[in-house]
């Protein structure tokens, strides 16, 4: 059955009396589904079903939802109600990937790291479960990741990198709730499970694995593990090229979205944490933090690129580096600790506002609210000035 949360209900539910269930009487523009779990061997006997379909030549871009009323709407009462204006998203289990659903950030596709889960919300919801996969979600694995396919609007397929018994695959779910392995044998370990996928066009996919606790691996090359992989969506299960590797754990892929293509990772790796580009020979550091104060995500933009530091409850954001200037300069701090706390994933939207994602009842020392794990909009400080 699909999950249906109504933030202002008063109705208390297992998940400690914090979500309710309305009749819902209106719907969200973007495509919602049924979906039902599958199962790791239902995966693995997926990949006996033959080629997948071709894939377009054009990205589909998510359909906007009708214009908000211009009438002022009293928010509604109950545990999961957040009063920052900001917040689309509320009473979420521990939040991975996160995607705008419409081009103006107001509506959001979020996924649940540890149940597998992905929801589509908007403010004041609902909050509708559009597909699921079996996972495990211990440690650091689960859903670590998803993306939609480039034509969801025609065929509601997405894209996730999920944990299983066995390892880390990326597999393709489809409205049926199947999950079709698109590549396997990731390395799976106690910890070091954590990736990021994204799409560099209607048919590459490009996925960054985590080390799984084995920093030799990392630097393996007949390994899968702590690198940077290039999937043509037309060849699933096709020997992926390795663009980078020596990656470490909390591995989080930033694309720029500009003209010029640049493709930023952010991870904790044996030199600590760090946030590089992605060149044509591999990694190239452009900051590290000598703290080791630990990486939750990041996001770019044309102008800046936003690193999250979960147990400081902050981002720091740095300046995109230009044409012939590799420099980033000092980041700028935007403290976090008063307003959503820890964060973990982030995407941009619209040129630079970011949707980000808490993930304060998994990270120690946060202190979570009623209303937590959340997403919210938010348009980061601009970053240091400082290419000398």
């Amino acid at each position: 059955m699909p999950r249906l949360i109504y933030i202002g209900g008063m109705t208390p539910l297992h998940r400690n009396a914090r979500r309710a269930v309305l009749a819902v009487t209106s719907t969200i523009a973007a495509a919602a589904l049924v979906t039902s779990c599958a199962s790791f061997s239902d995966q693995d006997a997926a990949q006996q079903q033959g080629d997948f379909s071709p894939l377009p030549s054009v990205v589909e871009q998510p359909k906007a939802p009708p214009p908000p009323t211009t009438d002022e709407v009293d928010p509604p009462e109950g545990p999961c109600v957040d009063p920052n204006p900001a917040v689309i998203a509320t009473c979420l289990e521990t939040t991975s990937g996160v995607r705008p659903a419409d081009p103006t950030g107001k509506t959001t596709y979020v996924a649940e790291r540890t149940t597998g889960k992905i929801f589509i919300s908007k403010r004041y919801g609902p909050q509708r479960e559009i597909a699921s996969a079996r996972v495990d979600g211990s440690g650091d694995g689960g859903l670590v990741d998803f993306v939609l396919s480039p034509a969801y609007q025609s065929d509601q397929m997405i894209y996730a990198l999920i944990t299983t018994g066995s390892d880390n695959r990326v597999v393709r779910i489809a409205p049926t709730g199947s999950a079709q392995p698109v590549l396997t044998g990731i390395p799976k370990g106690p910890r070091g499970n954590m990736g990021s996928i994204s799409l560099a066009s209607p048919t590459e996919l490009i996925v960054a694995t985590g080390d799984a606790g084995d920093r030799a691996a990392a630097k393996d090359p007949s390994s899968l593990a702590g690198k940077i992989l290039s999937i043509d969506l037309n060849r699933p299960n096709a020997k992926p090229d390795v663009r980078a590797s020596g990656l470490g754990s909390n591995v989080a892929l930033c694309p720029s979205g500009g003209a010029d293509g640049q493709l930023f990772v952010a991870d904790s790796g044996a030199d600590g944490d760090r946030l590089s580009v992605v060149g044509s020979h591999g990694l190239r550091k452009l900051w590290s933090w000598a703290d080791r104060p630990g990486i939750g995500g990041c996001a770019a933009s044309d102008s800046t690129i936003a690193v999250s530091i979960p147990r400081a409850q902050r981002l720091d954001v740095f300046s995109t580096p230009k044409s012939g200037s590799p420099s980033i300069g000092e980041p700028s701090e935007s403290d976090l600790s008063k307003t959503f706390g820890a964060v973990g994933r982030m995407v941009t939207y619209g040129g630079g506002p970011l949707q980000l994602a808490t993930i304060n009842t998994s990270t120690p020392g946060a202190k979570p609210q009623s209303f937590d794990d959340r997403v919210a909009m938010y348009l980061p400080e601009s970053a240091t000035e400082d290419r000398m």
